[in-house]
């Protein structure tokens, strides 16, 4: 199956395949009859906190609470038939997980979803309630890819990675393509980045559709082998990630490490103090329920990671999904 046909030669990356702008409309097409197009707020504790307009886009309110349902459902629904005859398989402990579940379900398929044997119980819940089937392994990272490439082998059934996809990354810049058609001009665009799926996505659209913005990503220095990849010129994985942006401890892949050399303009840490404190904030002041990843942009706005004042910055708000027994700042 050929993924995408040629597009302009500005969004070519030699030796990947391309990616641009058009596929994420197409994927906006795609995703539209079952995914929300969620809020863009402000907040003018922000906007005085930071001297600067800021606009956050929800993902905390996407169906199963992330921008994950994006990408899954646009490569769930962009098999063909006889594709989706054999199901779907893929490797996920968190958001994804239930996205590809979801997804699955509405277009009416089978779905297995290889996941880490000490996987949270509420998440696990999340995902049989979708309908799909799981499959526990232990929880070392090539154990679960060498179960999901097993399960197709044998099945038939097509593999949806979790980020290092075109589908998946089409599908995730349709978050940064609704913010920048309802309130652009923007000077700044900030996303969190774990795998960078998602700020792969959010780099094409904003370079295609609001060019004299920057983009940045932002990752906890508990897991930050996206920034030492980028300043580095190569992939440099984390071996032992360690943060509570649990959704961030995924290294790039070659596809995404690709796309965001060449659209981002940089990538800042922050530390899992200031994730916590940035989180509360929202919650306090917003009235809105974020994830520690969803809190990382807001922490390297809040800890002065970036020059703002005076700027139009949009926020990738990654998702909401928290264990409300055990929230970070309970002792």
């Amino acid at each position: 199956m050929v993924l995408w046909p040629d597009v302009p030669a500005q969004t070519k990356i030699v030796g990947m395949p391309t990616i641009g702008v058009d596929h994420i409309r197409e994927a906006a097409a795609r995703i539209k009859p079952y995914a929300h197009r969620t809020a863009v707020l402000t907040s003018r504790y922000f906007d005085d906190r930071l001297g600067a307009a800021v606009f956050f886009k929800c993902e905390n309110l996407q169906k199963v609470g992330a921008f994950k349902f994006r990408g899954a459902c646009n490569a769930v629904m962009s098999l063909s038939d006889d594709e989706a005859s054999r199901g779907v398989v893929t490797h996920s402990s968190g958001n994804h997980a239930q996205a590809v579940a979801l997804a699955a379900r509405l277009r009416g398929i089978d779905a297995t979803i290889v996941m880490h044997n000490n996987a949270p119980a509420v998440k696990r819940r999340a995902v049989e309630d979708y309908g799909a089937r799981i499959v526990p392994v232990e929880p070392v990272e090539h154990v679960r890819v060498a179960v999901t490439n097993e399960i197709a082998q044998h099945s038939g059934a097509v593999i949806i990675h979790p980020y290092n996809d075109p589908r998946i990354i089409a599908g995730q810049g349709t978050a940064a393509m609704e913010l920048i058609e309802e309130i652009a001009p923007l000077d700044v665009m900030l996303a969190p980045v774990g795998g960078g799926g998602l700020l792969s996505g959010t780099s094409i659209a904003t370079a295609a559709l609001c060019p004299q913005a920057d983009t940045f990503g932002t990752e906890p220095k508990g897991a930050d082998d996206a920034c030492r990849s980028f300043h580095g010129g190569q992939i440099c994985p984390s071996d032992h990630p360690n943060t509570i942006a649990d959704g961030l401890l995924t290294s790039l892949g070659d596809l995404t490490f690709a796309v965001i050399r060449r659209h981002v303009r940089d990538i800042v840490t922050v530390s899992d103090e200031s994730i916590i404190d940035a989180m509360r904030t929202v919650w306090m002041r917003m009235k809105i329920i974020i994830e520690p990843s969803a809190a990382v942009p807001v922490a390297a706005l809040l800890g002065g990671k970036l020059a703002v004042k005076g700027k139009r910055v949009g926020v990738i708000l990654s998702g909401g999904n928290v264990d409300l027994d055990r929230l970070p700042w309970v002792v």
